[in-house]
C-alpha cells in the first residue's frame, strides 16, 4: 500500500511518496498567475478601452483551466498511491480533493489539513507523522 501527502498551494505541490522502495520527493509547479491584472491605459494617460480590458467571467474561466491542468499534473504523479494525505495553506487543497472527486478517486484521502508553508524536510515529516512511518 503505497503512502503519500501533498503539500500544495496555488504555485507549487510537494508531493511526497512513501513507497516500500523508499521515498520520493516530487514537486510540480503551476505557473498560475493567481489574479491577473488588467491591461490598459491608466486615468492620467487616457480613457480605459473596452477592448483592453479581459472580462471577469473569461479570466475566471482561463484561471480554472490551468488550475484545473495544474491539479491533473499532480494526480498523474500520484497515481501510484492508494492513500492521500493532503495539506496546505489556502483553498488549493480543497480544490484539489474536489478534482480527485470529480475523477472518481475522492476515496484515496486520508485527510485534508491546513499548514503554513513548510520547507521539504518538514513536508516529509508531517507525512511520516500522518501515516505514523518512523524516520528511516
Amino acid at each position: 500500500m503505497s503512502k503519500t501527502g501533498i503539500w500544495i498551494d496555488h504555485r507549487n505541490a510537494v508531493i511526497v511518496s512513501e513507497r516500500p522502495e523508499g521515498e520520493a520527493i516530487d514537486t510540480v509547479w503551476s505557473n498560475v498567475e493567481k489574479h491577473p491584472e488588467r491591461t490598459g491605459d491608466s486615468v492620467l494617460k487616457g480613457p480605459y478601452e473596452a477592448l483592453q480590458v479581459p472580462a471577469d467571467d473569461k479570466r475566471q474561466r482561463a484561471l480554472t483551466q490551468h488550475l484545473n491542468a495544474y491539479y491533473d499534473a499532480v494526480i498523474a504523479k500520484t497515481v501510484q498511491a492508494s492513500v492521500v494525505f493532503i495539506f496546505g495553506p489556502g483553498e488549493a487543497k480543497e480544490e484539489l480533493k474536489r478534482r480527485l472527486e470529480h475523477k472518481h478517486l475522492g476515496s484515496r484521502v486520508a485527510g485534508l489539513e491546513s499548514a503554513d508553508k513548510l520547507t521539504d524536510r518538514q513536508i516529509t515529516a508531517k507525512v511520516r507523522e500522518f501515516f505514523k512511518i518512523p524516520a528511516s
